[in-house]
């Protein structure tokens, strides 16, 4: 398992467009992949718990994969979540 605070970077935050390609990217891997923002802890993988997130530009959440792709999942995650731009 592999856990890893990062700041979002998503200029709009996590609104529906960033959401929906974020569950793509997420989709690719067979490794369980959650999101946790405060209290709120999610699969990365579900619209309905994705939506119910609400971290916005610069906050901070943290990232948790496990399984036997983990490595690339959470580089792959990482990657989307700390872009600049849309």
């Amino acid at each position: 398992m592999i856990r890893r605070e990062i700041q979002v970077q998503i200029p709009n935050g996590m609104e529906a467009s960033p959401i929906a390609l974020l569950i793509q990217t997420a989709s690719k891997f067979k490794s369980n992949i959650y999101l946790e923002y405060g209290s709120v802890r999610v699969n990365a993988k579900s619209i309905m718990g994705m939506m119910s997130i609400g971290a916005d530009y610069e906050e901070k959440i943290t990232l948790e994969v496990d399984g036997e792709d983990e490595a690339e999942a959470i580089e792959s995650m990482v990657n989307f979540l700390s872009r600049t731009s849309d």
